[in-house]
């Protein structure tokens, strides 16, 4: 019987905890109808995790991972020959899309999407998270479950080293231990990818363990991985400098004002606003006036533009009323926009716009 052959646990509980179930060697996902939480626990079945361990992953009952598995077997999904050693792990394979937030997770760490914070800039390395908040958080949780149920009880040392060698989902939920030690082996660790450089960005809190994560190239130019580290408030300011170092002055504002970044990194993104600004081009100082309507002229008082930057700006029409009184806020507007201003029909027809244009310290002592 398929309960014996394989040890379940109907026949032997003990056993059954032992079974380190396999994907099938020619498995056709399109002839299985599964759930949320089904599919999710499919992924993980990859020849080295047990039955149990599964359960613990997917928080779920063991018996319901058993019956789960020997349906998977029935239907071909799950090999039946449980003692052929797999060749590897095979990569995980995606759940099918839910019709209602499940409660199985996916491994990607938890991160609220910021309508200020920036897109993903041209050149960056960042493959589209079809994950959903309420699963990456699952996932989340799950991994810290793990490590505070199982692997915290360890000595520090202990950690450290099976930090180096271990595999999923051990690894992953080593990701959540305080010390920077195991975190920095988590990453040196063969099996690390951007899963794992994810995790520490959002959850480690040593600015230590975030510089390993920012001092690989192939981790720090990930997008994601950008968007959790600025999230964190233990990012020193040479970190954030690293991270913040090929993003635009539009992106570099957009942080400084985003609800989503702690108030210590949007001010060091302010200072690094301003830095950048006088050494920018000129037509990425307009398209920051621009595109802000003036607004991020609020945060560059003193610093002057030179005369590209001015010609730019003076060879466009004005139709906007804040930016225009953006512009006339701005000590450092140089004469010849604010005459600029002053001839816009917008202006010349709005007496209280041009009373604010005129009054400004650059403007003409006669304008026409």
């Amino acid at each position: 019987m398929l309960g014996t052959r394989h040890g379940l646990a109907r026949e032997s509980p003990a056993v059954a905890k032992e079974w380190k179930p396999r994907l099938a060697a020619k498995l056709d996902l399109k002839t299985l109808t599964l759930s949320p939480v089904e599919g999710f626990t499919l992924s993980r079945v990859d020849g080295f995790t047990t039955v149990r361990e599964l359960a613990i992953l997917t928080q779920q009952p063991p018996e319901q991972v058993q019956s789960f598995l020997e349906r998977l077997v029935r239907e071909g999904a799950v090999a039946e020959d449980e003692d052929a050693p797999p060749a590897s792990a095979p990569s995980p394979i995606p759940s099918p899309a839910p019709s209602a937030p499940p409660t199985a997770p996916s491994p990607v760490p938890s991160v609220a999407a910021a309508d200020e914070v920036p897109e993903p800039e041209d050149g960056e390395d960042d493959a589209p998270d079809a994950a959903t908040a309420e699963e990456r958080e699952a996932t989340a949780a799950t991994h810290r479950k793990l490590f505070e149920t199982r692997l915290h009880a360890l000595e520090a040392a202990a950690r450290e080293q099976l930090a180096g060698t271990a595999q999923e989902p051990e690894l992953s939920a080593l990701c959540f231990d305080p010390l920077s030690p195991v975190v920095i082996a988590v990453l040196e660790n063969p099996q690390a990818g951007l899963v794992h450089a994810r995790l520490v960005a959002a959850h480690h809190r040593a600015p230590a363990g975030l510089e390993r994560v920012t001092a690989r190239a192939d981790f720090a130019r990930d997008a994601e991985v950008q968007r959790l580290l600025l999230r964190n408030p233990q990012l020193t300011e040479t970190q954030l400098k690293r991270v913040t170092s090929s993003k635009r002055l539009i992106a570099l504002w957009k942080l400084s004002v985003s609800r989503e970044v702690p108030e210590r990194n949007r001010a060091g993104c302010s200072r690094q606003l301003r830095t950048r600004f006088q050494t920018a081009a000129a037509e990425e100082r307009v398209e920051l006036i621009l595109s802000t309507e003036g607004r991020a002229l609020a945060g560059l008082s003193g610093l002057p533009v030179d005369g590209k930057t001015t010609s730019l700006l003076c060879k466009r029409t004005y139709s906007s009323s804040l930016l225009v009184q953006n512009i006339a806020r701005w000590a450092a507007a140089p004469p010849a926009l604010i005459a600029h201003l002053l001839r816009q029909p917008m202006v010349m027809k709005q007496p209280h716009l041009r009373s604010m244009v005129s009054r400004h310290p650059n403007a003409p002592s006669e304008p026409r």
